[in-house]
């Protein structure tokens, strides 16, 4: 049976944290599940899209992936870019999450806040390119950190 907009999609996307809580700890729903009526987005992208910082924050600490892509390959910081949400930005980076993946087309996030004017975002994004290749280099080296996502 395809996978479809669930309750845990709904509560991410209206800022419900008490909701995405208790559907979290009940296992009620996997983060990570894909909804195929709207191009594959999990509750996190709709988290991101919706500049919800703190939903995005329990639903990478149960498991959610924030390299998980949606049907034309945007990740959370795509939608967060492109909603102008510096914080879900701020807070995806500080958890070494991608935040400069190219989309299908070629679009980082950082061009697609470009095309949206978020200068504060673009900023940001701009700045932190250098610590994500560092990151991913690293990662390469010796393997992700115990904790690495």
């Amino acid at each position: 049976m395809p996978e479809q907009m669930t309750e845990l999609h709904q509560a991410a996307a209206v800022g419900d944290y008490d909701l995405v809580e208790d559907i979290l700890k009940r296992n009620k729903c996997s983060p990570n599940q894909k909804d195929i009526d709207w191009n594959n987005k999990t509750p996190l992208h709709w988290a991101a899209a919706k500049g919800q910082t703190e939903i995005v924050r329990i639903l990478i600490e149960n498991g959610a992936q924030p390299s998980l892509t949606t049907d034309n390959g945007w990740t959370p910081a795509h939608f967060a870019a492109e909603s102008g949400k510096l914080p879900v930005l701020r807070y995806l980076h500080s958890v070494s999450a991608p935040i400069d993946m190219e989309d299908c087309y070629g679009n980082r996030p950082v061009r697609i806040a470009k095309i949206y004017g978020h200068t504060d975002c673009v900023q940001f994004l701009e700045r932190a390119k250098t610590e994500c290749r560092e990151h991913r280099r690293t990662v390469l080296l010796k393997g992700p950190p115990p904790n690495d996502i």
